[in-house]
């Protein structure tokens, strides 16, 4: 005797299942479950460039740490003045940020970035030059304002260009690296300044301050020229290419 046949489970004859249902094959939905490949990250010129020019560009960031010991030691500046004399750059660095996104309408991103990372070259190269007698507006905030107006310009693109290519799946993963290398690129360039600092002695505490701030920030003003060089060899070229074959 043939009975009705079960929901889901196929028809049954003589108490014996014959084959499964296509119901049962498709699911409750009905649809078929596949899983289909993710699309995997490109290989990418520009985004490995954008690291390395981060890591060099954050690194050189840490020069500041004696800045802040500068202004306090050599002008006798309590902790609260020291944070106010960082605000020439910080502003700029804000009118410019928000400038990014129109400039990016007219120029490439690398020649944004460059343009960036080379007004915080000069800025620092500038800010390098301290000694017991600089003046604080032409030797400290002058050139913090070409630094800021630097880093408005670069840090955008940057962190655009170490996620370029990163197929969506991946897009923390990416947005993860560019942030480990930062934090490597600050850590490793503390370790090195510093110990460039502590070789300079003079015997006298403020003139030592001043001294060490100098070797620091030197070393900050090379650390931005490699970072330009970075620019230059591997992201602009690379754009280039991308673009000609779009």
């Amino acid at each position: 005797m043939r009975t009705a046949p079960s929901s889901g489970t196929g028809d049954v004859h003589d108490g014996r299942p014959t084959g499964p249902s296509p119901r049962g094959a498709l699911g409750t939905s009905g649809d078929l479950t596949t899983t289909a490949p993710r699309p995997a990250s490109r290989p990418s010129r520009e985004r490995s460039g954008a690291y390395v020019t981060r890591m060099l560009y954050m690194g050189a960031m840490m020069g500041f740490f004696f800045t802040a010991q500068f202004v306090q030691s050599v002008y006798h500046w309590t902790p609260l003045q020291a944070g106010l004399s960082f605000l020439p750059m910080t502003l700029i660095n804000f009118v410019l940020a928000v400038q990014v996104p129109r400039l990016l309408e007219w120029m490439s991103r690398p020649k944004v970035l460059l343009t960036g990372v080379a007004l915080t070259a000069a800025g620092m190269a500038w800010l390098s030059r301290l000694d017991l007698h600089t003046p604080y507006m032409t030797g400290v905030a002058l050139p913090m304002v070409l630094i800021g107006a630097g880093q408005g310009l670069a840090l955008a693109p940057m962190t655009s260009s170490g996620v370029d290519g990163v197929a969506p799946a991946d897009a923390g993963a990416g947005a993860g690296l560019v942030n480990t290398v930062h934090q490597i690129g600050s850590a490793l360039s503390l370790s090195i300044l510093t110990a460039v600092a502590a070789a300079v002695s003079t015997g006298h505490e403020a003139a030592d301050i001043a001294r060490r701030s100098g070797a620091a920030l030197t070393g900050s003003a090379l650390l931005l020229a490699l970072a330009v060089l970075a620019v230059v060899i591997l992201i602009m070229p690379s754009r280039a290419t991308t673009e000609r074959f779009l």
